[in-house]
């Protein structure tokens, strides 16, 4: 009999813990140009350098963190994220906060290096990721509907990040200290599938650069073109955040039933019309459809992208790289955003970022559809080796036994 599959809630923790920080960019953001004497577009390059400090955390910790051990490194990711993200909101000098945000970072990036890689080792990686997305954006919902009711100032989001790090440190206990797998224990193995790996990797940035372009200026296309007010542009951001729990619901109830490549390659082609929807909204119909839609099906499409890279990987490399490639392209996005809606309007931004993403759809697809021949070709080779190396072991008054044995061995 099949054990039961249990979802490993301490590794969903900490995947919430250094997923925070992304998710609340654009509320840390807005405070540190509110609260602080920032321009907005220094309190942006701070949200940069946040998402930098976290994405390198994860390049320098990729193939590291059975070294260091797991249990250790999450302890230390989480410190630093409490320490970094919490002396940032109690800090008001400029420099302090900027130091504390990528102490913060590191610290983020540390948290979600450990829960990658550990995510990748499981039976059903992307059950545990969908787990992990409903649960940081279940939390980031929450915060967002709470910090405006705080008051005023910069440290309120800074200060829900480091609390989520201190919430989540006391489970780090339960995660295991030895690699959970045998090929985790294997020193100084190569990297597998490298050119699938940096085909999706440098996808992954393009990606979240295009994602994060759009959300960089979706308050400004609410408020400017669709002349909507603040309140009704925060509103419909609950509601597609909402929205995004439910489609990372979804991810989690169909799991591997659709494969890899149509949740990617489909719902790429779906993030592009939203995309270019939202950019082109003259109105709240048109706003509100294109940023629900567009935050119901992003999580989905996340959620395999993760599994992929988990599984070209079983020690959580590629989950690592992946992951910080799309940081990357998180902190150029509202940069490029600004440059691009500055240069030829929101609508014309809109369809350049859809026709990049309808690009980079082709080869994310290609690398699912791979990686899923291959794996069914690791199938065919593992049952031919074992007939291979059974038969000529057999004599031949011992071979109506043979069939038998082969039953028990599988």
């Amino acid at each position: 009999m099949f054990a039961p599959r249990t979802t490993p809630w301490p590794l969903v923790a900490l995947f919430t813990a250094g997923y925070l920080a992304p998710y609340l960019l654009p509320t840390v953001v807005g405070r540190l140009d509110s609260g602080l004497p920032l321009s907005p577009t220094q309190a942006g390059a701070v949200g940069s350098a946040l998402l930098l400090s976290s994405a390198s955390a994860g390049f320098l910790l990729a193939s590291r963190v059975d070294r260091f051990g797991a249990r250790r490194l999450a302890r230390i990711g989480l410190t630093l994220a409490l320490l970094g993200y919490g002396g940032a909101a109690l800090a008001h000098a400029v420099p302090a906060v900027v130091l504390g945000v990528l102490i913060g970072g590191f610290g983020s990036g540390t948290a979600t290096a450990v829960a990658a890689t550990r995510i990748a080792a499981q039976r059903d990686p992307h059950r545990t990721t969908t787990a992990g997305l409903l649960g940081v954006s279940a939390l980031a919902g929450a915060v967002y509907l709470t910090v405006p009711h705080l008051g005023p100032g910069h440290g309120q989001p800074l200060a829900a990040i480091a609390l989520t790090a201190l919430a989540v440190w006391p489970l780090t206990g339960r995660i295991p200290v030895d690699a959970p797998t045998v090929e985790s224990r294997r020193p100084a193995a190569r990297l597998p599938h490298r050119r699938p790996g940096l085909v999706l990797a440098a996808c992954m940035l393009c990606w979240s650069l295009a994602q994060n372009s759009l959300w960089g200026v979706s308050g400004r296309i609410g408020l400017t073109q669709a002349q909507l007010t603040e309140a009704t542009v925060g509103a419909v951001f609950a509601i597609a955040l909402g929205a995004g729990l439910l489609g990372v619901t979804g991810a989690g109830a169909l799991g591997p039933r659709l494969g890899l490549a149509m949740p990617i390659g489909a719902g790429t082609v779906l993030i592009a019309g939203c995309i270019a929807l939202s950019a082109s909204a003259t109105d709240l119909t048109t706003f509100a459809t294109g940023e629900i839609a567009w935050n119901t099906i992003y999580p989905i499409v996340l959620s395999y992208v993760i599994g992929l890279a988990a599984s070209l990987d079983p020690r959580g490399r590629w989950a690592v790289l992946v992951g910080s490639a799309a940081s990357l392209g998180t902190a150029a996005g509202p940069l490029a955003g600004s440059v691009l809606s500055a240069q030829a309007g929101f609508p014309v931004m809109g369809a350049v970022l859809a026709v990049g993403l309808l690009v980079v759809s082709v080869p994310m697809t290609a690398v699912a559809l791979g990686r899923l021949t291959r794996t069914s070709g690791e199938i065919a080779e593992t049952a031919e080796v074992v007939e291979v190396v059974e038969i000529p072991l057999d004599t031949v008054e011992a071979t109506p036994a043979a069939p038998d044995r082969l039953t028990a061995a599988t």
